[in-house]
Formats: C-alpha cells, structure tokens, sequence
C-alpha cells in the first residue's frame, strides 16, 4: 500500500500578513491595516489637574471611533552596540591621549551599565484595521475552525486596495487628530518601516543580532 506523500507546510502559510506595500499590511483575508507610532508623556510628573485633563482625553479619544484599534506597547531590551562601535570610532581618531582614555572608560561604563541594569525600551504603536467585509455572514463555528487552519488569501483587485486603502487613511486621520488633542505626536509607519517592524516582532532574537537588508531586497511599492 502506497503511503500518501505528506506536504511540510510553511510558516509563511499560518501568517495572516499576505504584503506590505503602499504604507499599509495587506492580510490574506483583505484587511488593510495601518500602525501609527505614537510618543510618550511621563504621566507622574503631571500634577493631579493635568493628569485628569489626560485620562478624560484617553476616555473621549477611546470613545470617539466606531471602527476597531489596537494599542500595542513593546518592550525590548536596549541595543547600545552601534553607540558603542560609533565610540570605538572616536576613540581611534583621538590624538589627546587623556581623551582618548576618557572615552575607553566611558564606553566601558556605558556598556556595564546596561549589561547590569537590563534597560528596556519602550515603543507605542496604534494598529488600526479596516475590512469593511469583515465577518460579515460569519458563523461562530467557521470562526472558531479559522483559528486551527492557515490563513486563507484573498487577492485584491488593485482598485478595491486603493478605495479601502483611502477609506482606512481617513480612519488613521481621525486617530492622528485624536491622539494631538492629548499632546501625543504620531506619525504613520511607511513601508520600509513596517517590514522593519514585523521583521523584529517574528525574529527578535534574529533582529536584534542580524537586521534587516532592505537595500538587497526586492520590495513591491
């Protein structure tokens, strides 16, 4: 009896990313989705009046949309190797031999420091989607089978993405005015950045050892 050939399937079939381009992630069931990256306020520092005014503006920001947004925080240990290499460059290029061992001992320091202190970074994102077909006629039962499957693709005709893409703009728009009236700066993520980004969240040991080469990569815009 003849064994059926068993297909190992690929990790980029269980991914719901199906392309990144035009500034925003196309998913394989035709979502659009655009990541807003957002500044921080040190909110203990605010005295009490200041720190009220800002939670109510987060409670009228959450308030104000009818359309889904994710809010991600990422914490990720701090890369001081390129300051470290720039150091090293410095320190070689010094002639006065005191500075020269001032910056050795600085470096030093600095990398001890953090090696020691474990410092994070942390960056804020807003994910905002949009799929104006989304679980529409859906049944509980096919959503729940969906989660145990790879990721069906959905091919977008180039002007139904350009219409959504325009109609997910206008979302991304609102949140950007929404998030100013809180005193956050934000700025939407371009192409480069988002595979950046996605490259680092599915690869972070791989990321922060090897990165990304965009310049050898073919990317479609």
């Amino acid at each position: 009896m003849a064994s059926k050939k068993q297909t190992r399937k690929t990790t980029q079939e269980y991914l719901s990313i199906g392309e990144i381009k035009d500034d925003c992630v196309a998913l394989k069931d035709g979502t659009l989705v655009s990541v807003v990256m957002v500044s921080s306020i040190n909110f203990s520092l605010k005295s009490a009046e200041e720190q009220e005014a800002i939670i109510q503006s987060y409670i009228n920001f959450l308030n104000s949309f009818n359309f889904p947004l994710q809010i991600v925080i990422q914490s990720r240990k701090l890369n001081i190797d390129p300051y470290l290499e720039k150091l090293k460059r410095i320190e070689k290029g010094q002639t006065n031999e005191l500075l020269r061992m001032q910056i050795i001992e600085y470096g030093n320091y600095v990398a001890e420091l953090v090696k020691i202190g474990q410092i994070m970074t942390k960056k804020f994102y807003v994910v905002i989607p949009y799929n104006p077909l989304a679980d529409q006629n859906k049944k509980t039962t096919k959503k729940f089978l969906e989660i145990f499957s790879t990721a069906s693709v959905v091919k977008l005709k180039r002007d139904v993405f350009l219409k959504r893409r325009k109609d997910l703009m206008h979302n991304v728009n609102n949140v950007i005015a929404g998030l100013n009236s809180m005193g956050l700066n934000s700025v939407v993520l371009d192409t480069q950045s988002l595979i950046e980004l996605y490259y680092s969240i599915y690869n972070p040991g791989t990321a922060s050892r090897q990165p990304i080469d965009l310049e050898n990569m073919q990317i479609e815009l």
